[in-house]
Parts: structure tokens; C-alpha cells; sequence
């Protein structure tokens, strides 16, 4: 297959994917990266003997990562040793905080701590997000969306009202338990889907599954390892890959996309991949009648959350904080409703802290704490430096009245990242951190398309085409936007 060349933009988790997919099936792969290196979103940096991991920090559903490397022959460990936190994370709320346990009957206690009688339901209810997991985690997100033909599975429609489809995930929850704090638990994991919990499909509690008894894990020295373990593999199976190229326009002629333009032209190519951000491939990249949505489609579509993110190195050690915190002590549907309704910066919000350096004695010097501080906030907002400060010293606040740790008067390091980064980083449509909300009316079929329909040789792999927002769904869109060019060159 030496003729059959493919270029790649992007070198994130879905652009590595597609290369490791392509690659090993004969294609001749070279991934082309605006940055100096891989990783996308899931880029770190490091100053004064910290390292902060830039994006994503949760490690959730570890058998997409091993079924990922193991299609190659290979295991997560050759790559990075992973560690199961326990307790998984702690919430803090107004007048109370608690630790979720990695150990079920641990969980079922603090169940019943807060709402006597309610293990049983906790029970029934993993047990069906368990069912939900394995059909939609192993069935449905594996699916290319191109046609509503593929929702005809006789275990999907076996299972139609099993998968709670049509019932929100607030109503879902709300059934089985009555307790305010047990209630956010559950309904946090779809808060960064894109939706109010009861505006999106109760078939999303397959996301408590994953974290409540698969559990939450660390790839120690950060999750960057995990696009240096794909990167590493892409280079085994002879993937080539050039840095810092930014690219700025896709050639077409006769319905082919023919070259790409950085600084000058490319090599020709036989397909191309964007893993970049699709409304910017469609609307910057390509010529207006190559584009298969105009800017009042994508103006209509719901997006998922971008954030404001803050990376802070302090001296000393903050004792009351574990690896991964939720800051639950403000009202949680007036934040949900400022990013889902009225679009506005928040009151009040709640927020999240990532200190990896509890697990992790690699990401800061000795006596010294990293804090990955996030809050969710709508997409398309403007930000300014003054909003930056005024959140940072809100976080501060809080986080000293939980904790008693002054971040403020430790501080050594201090960066912030906003909506405006995003946009700027990595061209994201209104400044998404997420990408596209997983509503009823934005899954499978109904997401932007996997294949371009005017150019036949383009495809699209991320968060904002099939399945949708996650590390383990960019993994999947990869290898999904893969087999549409395996299967395009055979027919």
C-alpha cells in the first residue's frame, strides 16, 4: 500500500488513534501537529519542577485504553504503569464532605450513612448502568454513525427501554434516591456532557458505572503518557510525524482533497484525516462548497462546557485535599443552568481541583504541591484577565475555608487558561473544552458526519463527530475514522 498515502492533522488522542489504526493496516501515515508536540488537549508543560497535565485528568473506563493497545499486541503497561486511586475523589459540600470508596461495600455504607434503605437501589441501579456500559460502551459508541440502519441491532432494540433513552438522567436518579448529596454524586459525570441532568438521556448512567465501579485510576507522570505511550507506538508501526506545522488550507480538485498548505505545499496524499476541530476544518480550511454544514448549523448545535483552568504550584502541602476533589459547596443546579440556559459567567460555581502530586511525587519538587484547579463555565463566552482574577481569588476563598491552606499566600506558580485559549490553541468552536453535548438529538447519526459527502477522501475523527466528548470516545473516533478508509480503499 505504498501509494496509498494518508495525512493526519492533529497528533491528539483521536489523530494518534487513526494513525496507529491506519498504520498498521499497510497505509503510509504522516501526522502533521500545530504544536511542537503530541497530545492535543492532553498536552503538559513544565516549569520550576512542576509538570501540569493541561487537559484532561480523569482516568475513567481502562478497558477502552487496554482494548486500544491490545489491538496492536500490546498492554497499557507497556507504556505506563497505571494506579487505581482509593478513595477515588472526595466532594465537599456547604456543611459536609465525604470520600467515594473504591471498594463497593464501602460505597453501599456511605449510601446508607446518608439515606438509610438505599443500597439495595444503588445496587439496582450500577447493575443497569452496568448493562448500559457494556451494550453502549461496547456496542453503540463502536458504530460510525453513518446511517440510523446501524441503531438496527437486535441488542439495541432488544434493550430499547432497558437503556433508558427516552427518561432523563435527573428523573432516573431522582426515583431511586431522595437525598440532595447522593443525587449530585450520581448527576456530576454528566454534567460535562453537555446538558442539564434533566435534559440528557438517562442512558448516561453508564458513566456512574465507570466511575463508581470500574474506578478512577493515574498513569503516573501524568496523563500526557498516554499520548507518549500512542505516539511511541505510532513511531513503531512507522507512523512519521512533523511538528509545528499549522496548517491552513485544504486543496480539492475533482472532488479529492489533493495536498494540504502549512508554509507550502504537501506531498500529495490518497485520504486525509482531520482530528483538528471540525467546524474549523469545514469552515477555515475548506473552500464553501466543499463544506457540508454552513455556519447556521453549527451555531445551532448544543455544545458541551469549556472551562477556566488554573495551574498552581505552592510550597507546602495542603493536608485536607486528595488526588481528585469536587468543591460542591455552592448551589449546583443555579452553576448548571448559567452554563446551560442563560450562557452567562457564574455566581458562584462549583469546581473542580486535581492534586496529582498526592499520587505522584514526579510533577512537583519536594515540599511543594501541583493543583490543577477547573470551572466549568458555557462555551462561547469572552474572558479577561480581570474574570481570571476574580474567579482565582473565589477558588482561593473556598478552597481555605475547607481546607485552612492559604493557595495565595504559598503561591510559586501561577498560570490560567481560558475559553479565549482554547480558541486559540486549538481553533475550538466557541471556545468548547468538551465538545459537542451528548443530547438526544446530537447522538450517533445526528453528530456531524465521519466522512465529508462532497469530498470522498476526507474524514473526521474528535469530539465533535462520533462518539462524542471523553479520552476513551477520542480513542474510539479514531479507529472509527480509520476503518472508513480501510473500507473506502477496498470498495
Amino acid at each position: 500500500m505504498n501509494n496509498k498515502k494518508i495525512a493526519i492533522i492533529g497528533a491528539g488522542f483521536s489523530g494518534l488513534s487513526s494513525a496507529c489504526y491506519l498504520a498498521k493496516a499497510g497505509f503510509e501515515v504522516t501526522v502533521y501537529e500545530k504544536h511542537q508536540v503530541v497530545g492535543g488537549r492532553s498536552r503538559s508543560y513544565s516549569e520550576n519542577g512542576f509538570v501540569f497535565d493541561m487537559g484532561p485528568s480523569w482516568y475513567w473506563m481502562p478497558d477502552v485504553f487496554e482494548k486500544f493497545f491490545g489491538d496492536f499486541g500490546k498492554k497499557v503497561s507497556d507504556y505506563y504503569r497505571l494506579v487505581r486511586l482509593s478513595p477515588g475523589y472526595r466532594v465537599f459540600f456547604t456543611d459536609d464532605k465525604f470520600d467515594v470508596p473504591a471498594n463497593l461495600e464501602e460505597l453501599y455504607q456511605l449510601f446508607e450513612k446518608y439515606e438509610p434503605g438505599s443500597s439495595p437501589k444503588l445496587k439496582k441501579f450500577l447493575k443497569e448502568a452496568e448493562y448500559k456500559y457494556n451494550v453502549g460502551i461496547h456496542d453503540l459508541v463502536y458504530k460510525p454513525g453513518i446511517n440510523i440502519s446501524e441503531l438496527i441491532d437486535a441488542r439495541l432494540i432488544s434493550g430499547v427501554f432497558k437503556l433508558d433513552v427516552f427518561k432523563s438522567m435527573s428523573s432516573h436518579v431522582r426515583k431511586l434516591f431522595k437525598n440532595e448529596k447522593l443525587i449530585q454524586l450520581l448527576e456530576f459525570p454528566v454534567l460535562f456532557l453537555g446538558a442539564l441532568p434533566e435534559n440528557t438521556p438517562a442512558l448516561y448512567s453508564l458513566m456512574n458505572y465507570a466511575d463508581l465501579a470500574l474506578g478512577t485510576w493515574y498513569p503516573m507522570g501524568g496523563m500526557q503518557k498516554i499520548a507518549e505511550g500512542m505516539y511511541e507506538l505510532a513511531k513503531e508501526l512507522g507512523v512519521k510525524f512533523e511538528t509545528g506545522i499549522d496548517i491552513k488550507k485544504i486543496n480539492v480538485a475533482n472532488g479529492l482533497a489533493k495536498t494540504i498548505t502549512a508554509n507550502t505545499n504537501y506531498n500529495s496524499f490518497k485520504a486525509l484525516v482531520s482530528s483538528a476541530d471540525y467546524h474549523f476544518t469545514e469552515q477555515k480550511l475548506l473552500d464553501e462548497d466543499y463544506r457540508q454544514y454552513n455556519q447556521k448549523y453549527w451555531e445551532s448545535r448544543k455544545m458541551a462546557p469549556s472551562c477556566l483552568i488554573y495551574y498552581v504550584g505552592v510550597k507546602g502541602k495542603v493536608d485536607n485535599l486528595l488526588h481528585h476533589n469536587l468543591f460542591f459547596d455552592a448551589d449546583f443546579g443555579k452553576h448548571a443552568k448559567e452554563i446551560y440556559t442563560s450562557a452567562e459567567w457564574p455566581d458562584n460555581p462549583l469546581f473542580y481541583v486535581c492534586c496529582p502530586s498526592k499520587t505522584d511525587n514526579s510533577v512537583a519538587p519536594e515540599g511543594y504541591e501541583n493543583l490543577f484547579i477547573l470551572i466549568p463555565v458555557a462555551p462561547g463566552l469572552s474572558d479577561t484577565d480581570e474574570l481570571r482574577q476574580k474567579y482565582f481569588k473565589i477558588v482561593n476563598e473556598r478552597i481555605l475555608a475547607k481546607t485552612g491552606f492559604n493557595i495565595s499566600e504559598n503561591l510559586v506558580h501561577f498560570k490560567s487558561y481560558a475559553p479565549s485559549n482554547f480558541v486559540s490553541d486549538y481553533n475550538a468552536f466557541k471556545g468548547n473544552a468538551y465538545g459537542l453535548a451528548n443530547t438526544l438529538m446530537q447522538t450517533a447519526h445526528l453528530k456531524p458526519s465521519i466522512k465529508n459527502k462532497k469530498v470522498k477522501n476526507l474524514f473526521y475523527t474528535g469530539q465533535l463527530t462520533v462518539p462524542g466528548p471523553g479520552v476513551p470516545p477520542a480513542l474510539i473516533s479514531g479507529k472509527l475514522a480509520a476503518d472508513q478508509i480501510i473500507n473506502y480503499f477496498e470498495n
